[in-house]
């Protein structure tokens, strides 16, 4: 395997990774974005108000995108796994 073929296995590999996990990223992005929109408006400064509607949002977002996951990285371990008997 060539320097070239590696750099792209881990090119292909962080893109995966980047793919998997950016729905529970910006589901977190946004409700601490509202929340501390919310915050700034009443005025409540509890660190608790951000940190539980973050964690539901996030546990929630994932059980919606786990089979997407799952999908993803049973993909990239198959090409992965074909590119690794191909080796020469």
């Amino acid at each position: 395997m060539e320097a070239a073929e590696v750099v792209d296995v881990v090119r292909q590999g962080i893109y995966v990774l980047m793919l998997v996990s950016a729905p529970i990223m910006i589901a977190a992005l946004v409700v601490g974005l509202t929340i501390s929109i919310l915050q700034a408006l009443t005025q409540i400064q509890e660190q608790t108000l951000t940190f539980v509607p973050k964690l539901v949002a996030m546990l929630l977002m994932l059980v919606i995108t786990l089979p997407f996951m799952m999908q993803t990285l049973i993909d990239f371990t198959h090409k992965l796994q074909d590119r690794i008997v191909h080796i020469e």
